[in-house]
């Protein structure tokens, strides 16, 4: 596969490459800063209509309406909500006064908010070189245009842009209208809508487009005191949620187009293989169906609805090429421990002291733990609508990637990716299910064959349980030794399939760098241990793997806050006590101090009850969680968790509680109950009922806290996730003597 025009391999893996200490980044004499939205090309200005204006990418407003634009895709997490009425803050909007448009493909929108992540600098290091590198990582997205959602970055990207953005759109319009009324604009004000003389009267920023669109946007512009918020910080609705409720959100799977034809697939589930042959005889009479086309690992069925499409393709008889990964599960986990050796090293991430005298001191701990494939399996399966004719392709479909989108659509029917048009959809859910082109390939390869008719894609259920891309099959083989009451060293080696570095082969950006991710959970571990040290391997020859909720850190967090407790209890320390002591971030304290004094803790419960905690930080964010369970006849009971994560500023205080609150019972759900495994090449787990998240009667109370001691925004998405997992065996643990070292936990006892 080539490389994705516009971006460079280069950008596309800076962050394997700096952490791996590849890159040389040069010397910046002061932060590079984001630039203002005046100063990019704005895609919004070549489809104009007339009397309309734009002042930047972000908000376009016309004689009938004002449109403000998300550049992130809305997976669920309330992108369509809080990146408009962030515009709307500064622009003196009210919610109903605007439409929600979600941004085409451009460098305009390229995702400042990787930086942090990308830099070798953890996160809390504020040192002049660790801002030199973050400087040079945003002068990397910037140069690459590269556009995406993910790694929890949404937030810190937009958070001043699109206040920026805002604020420029109104001081513009205050200067049409000072312009038209003779007024000095330091006498107009702004207020719902309306740009307001001295007078008092009322003109609606509509009626100021066309006046607006005569004189350059005015971007010396100054952003208001947090003290002036009406929105930003406040507990508030989301907009999308009422529409959710009642079910007239349309979604990427409801849009509908004259002439439409319905496509269901049946797809060679050995991952990555094609077909060899196929009989669609039984299928050809089935109700509705129209045509039945081979596609490069599979076939397509087109119907006159997806129910028949997927009916008919059932009964498609097909000949498949073997996996080229082994066949069965066991053979997968007996790679993944062979995998400890030099040709499979990755990197060595951290080595502190001397770890190998280190381990030769005091008692020495041993443990080895397990995190299996998972599946993403959100609610809306995979879908899309696409046309191609002679000149392009034009796809209607959720993703967090619109230049991956145009590159993989267009290399898979020899088109250039500027000849595919993108439309980003209202998405239900990802996980990171929608950072990959399963569907994308696909649809385009059956369109390419019907040209001229729009197709719908649906994938059934089960398609999507055998097609999806899991989370990295994972083993942590850990050693340390504890003596006088210390932690005196640690020796954290992991072995993973690398999600990262697949997921970029995937997108035409091969690295043969370290892959990062494989370092999230055992490199930024804040804990003061004099000999330390933090290893990967990366796993070869097996199922591709791909990002998933918190990726790197949803095994690794496992691993370490396991191994962390267990090196504890060896001491004969507190495990909150213990952690606070030893952690070397004045407001990771104060973060794990903060849980604590939520749940009470006050050590050992008794009586059948116990208390796990866990503290990690992935994407930004410190997390810190305890879990408390009880010990039942039938089985562990979850009773309740408490959450402190601090994110630098609660930019939605109502949506920021259900995030943490969603990613708690995710990971929690996972722990409990979930694997992938592999039979005869494919997954055997092919619908929730054998792949199943926590039940409602399950789920605990979730009391959760925001802090705002970091010195920069952070995102919320991810960041709660790999804490739960840990914390959840540490409170099996306290409840009832056992350690759980493997996930999913319901191989080594009952829940209730």
């Amino acid at each position: 596969m080539g490389e994705m025009p516009g971006l460079s391999r280069r950008a596309f893996i800076f962050g394997s490459v700096a952490v791996a200490g590849g890159v040389a980044f040069g010397s910046y004499g002061q932060a590079q800063q984001a630039p203002s939205p005046a100063a990019a090309t704005n895609p919004l200005a070549a489809d104009l209509g007339p009397d309309s204006v734009t002042f930047n990418p972000w908000v376009e407003i016309s004689p009938e309406r004002i449109t403000l634009v998300a550049q992130h895709a809305d997976i669920g997490q309330g992108v369509g909500s809080i990146q408009p009425l962030m515009i709307a803050e500064e622009l003196d909007l009210e919610p109903g006064q605007f439409e929600i448009r979600f941004a085409g493909p451009s460098p305009a929108y390229f995702n400042t908010g990787f930086a942090h992540e990308l830099a070798p600098f953890m996160a809390a290091d504020q040192s002049p070189e660790a801002e030199e590198a973050r400087a040079a990582a945003l002068e990397w997205l910037r140069q690459s245009g590269l556009q995406m959602t993910g790694g929890s970055s949404t937030i810190p990207d937009t958070y001043e842009k699109l206040r920026v953005a805002g604020a420029i759109a109104r001081e513009t319009l205050k200067a049409a209208a000072a312009k038209r009324s003779g007024a000095s604009t330091a006498d107009l004000r702004t207020e719902a809508g309306n740009v307001i003389l001295p007078d008092g009267t009322k003109i609606p920023y509509v009626e100021l487009s066309a006046d607006a669109a005569k004189i350059p946007p005015v971007t010396d512009v100054k952003l208001r005191d947090p003290s002036q918020w009406r929105l930003i910080g406040k507990p508030m609705e989301r907009l999308d949620i009422r529409s959710k409720v009642t079910g007239e959100m349309k979604f990427g799977i409801d849009h509908k187009m004259d002439g439409m034809v319905y496509a269901a697939v049946k797809l060679n589930p050995n991952k990555g293989q094609p077909i060899k042959s196929y009989d669609a005889s039984k299928a050809q009479s089935m109700p509705g169906v129209q045509k039945i086309l081979k596609i490069s690992n599979g076939v397509a069925v087109i119907a006159t609805n997806s129910w028949y499409a997927m009916k008919a393709a059932e009964l498609v008889e097909c000949l498949w090429e073997p996996s080229k990964y082994p066949a069965e599960q066991a053979d997968h986990w007996n790679i993944v421990g062979s995998s400890f050796a030099p040709e499979f090293l990755g990197k060595e991430w951290r080595n502190d002291g001397d770890i190998d005298a280190g381990l030769k001191e005091g008692t020495l701990v041993e443990a080895e733990y397990r995190a299996p494939y998972v599946g993403h399996q959100p609610l809306e399966p995979l879908n899309g609508i696409g046309i191609v004719t002679d000149n392009g392709m034009e796809i209607w479909v959720g993703h967090q990637t619109p230049q991956s989108v145009q590159y993989i659509a267009a290399t898979a029917i020899g088109m250039k990716p500027e000849q595919v048009t993108f439309h980003n959809e209202w998405t239900g859910g990802s996980f990171g299910h929608r950072l990959e082109f399963e569907n994308i390939r696909v649809l385009a390869e059956i369109a390419n064959q019907m040209r001229g008719t729009p197709v719908k894609l649906v994938f059934s259920r089960e398609e999507d349980f055998l097609q999806d891309i899991p989370r990295q099959i994972a083993m942590g083989r850990y050693r340390g030794s504890v003596k006088d009451g210390k932690i005196i060293a640690a020796d954290f080696q992991v072995a993973a399939t690398p999600p990262f570095k697949e997921l970029l082969g995937r997108m035409g950006a091969p690295s043969k760098d370290p892959d990062s991710q494989l370092a999230v959970g055992i490199w930024n571990v804040y804990y003061d241990i004099p000999n330390y040290r933090a290893t990967s391997f990366e796993v070869q020859g097996l199922s591709p793997s791909t990002t998933w909720r918190s990726v790197g850190a949803s095994a690794n967090g496992f691993f370490t806050e396991s191994f962390i407790d267990e090196l504890i209890y060896a001491a004969g320390l507190d495990p909150l006590l213990a952690r606070i002591e030893i952690c070397k971030i004045p407001i990771y304290r104060k973060l794990m101090e903060t849980v604590g004094e939520m749940s009470d803790w006050q050590g050992p419960l008794g009586n059948g009850k116990g208390r796990g905690v866990a503290f990690v930080e992935s994407f930004g964010p410190a997390v810190a969680e305890i879990v408390e369970v009880t010990m039942t006849d039938a089985g562990i009971k979850i009773d309740k968790v408490w959450v402190a994560a601090d994110v630098g500023k609660v930019v939605d205080p109502v949506n920021f509680e259900n995030l943490a609150q969603g990613g708690v019972i995710w990971g929690l759900g996972h722990a409990m109950n979930c694997e992938l495994t592999y039979a005869k090449g494919a997954v055997q787990q092919t619908n929730y009922n054998h792949h199943e998240a926590m039940r409602m009667y399950q789920c605990p109370v979730i009391e959760v806290r925001g802090l705002e001691n970091d010195y920069t925004v952070r995102g919320i998405g991810e960041p709660p996730v790999p804490p739960a997992a840990p914390a959840l065996a540490n409170a099996i643990f306290a409840a009832t003597g056992k350690r759980i070292r493997e996930m999913p936990f319901n191989k080594f006892i009952d829940f209730v």
